[in-house]
């Protein structure tokens, strides 16, 4: 160590001291993040509106911070969540332990978990930062059926993975009342 390391090192300090300070107004201007951003969780849908996630607890055994809990179920044909033979019954993410990591998402074989750009995630109240499936399920959107309800996009759940987007989606009104089986497109 030399005599001049002292003053090398209050360089850098000494050379900031003129800058012009960067200031920025969040909350009143949130700052764009960039798109592939790892944020807050969500649990997709198929265009009918059936659950992506199979249960399969994938995600849970590849988080490192153990901040997944998910207990799956079976899909009966009175009740069926999702097109397998299960779904994800409970499904929860402990945002206090998560790290952002995105080894959940790598992890899901049905895309089901992805992550947004939200991250605003901060609260005054712990058990408000443990999000449920219900917080993490992606809204319903126009065309789409609250599950539980019958496939819609096929006889199978290889008619779901299969299933291509440009297809028109069937009247699931007309569908549910008997009006077809479900398979046409």
């Amino acid at each position: 160590m030399g005599a001049f390391d002292f003053f090398k090192g209050f360089g850098l300090t000494f050379g900031n001291m003129f800058r012009k300070p960067v200031t920025e107004s969040y909350p009143e201007q949130k700052k764009e993040t960039a798109p592939r951003f790892h944020g807050r969780h969500q649990l997709n849908r198929h265009p009918d509106g059936l659950e992506k996630c199979i249960g399969c607890e994938l995600c849970a055994w590849a988080c490192p911070a153990d901040a997944i809990y998910v207990e799956g179920a079976d899909n009966t044909d009175e009740e069926r969540f999702s097109p397998g033979e299960r779904y994800g019954k409970v499904y929860q993410i402990n945002y206090l332990r998560c790290i952002l990591c995105g080894l959940c998402i790598e992890a899901c074989p049905t895309r089901a978990l992805t992550m947004g750009n939200e991250y605003e995630l901060a609260d005054d109240s712990r058990s408000d930062l443990i999000f449920t499936k219900e917080q993490l399920l992606a809204p319903l959107r126009e065309g789409m059926q609250a599950p539980p309800h019958p496939m819609y996009l096929g006889d199978s759940e290889t008619d779901y993975y299969r299933w291509d987007p440009d297809t028109p989606l069937p009247a699931f009104k007309e569908l549910a009342s008997g009006g077809g089986s479900g398979s046409e497109h």
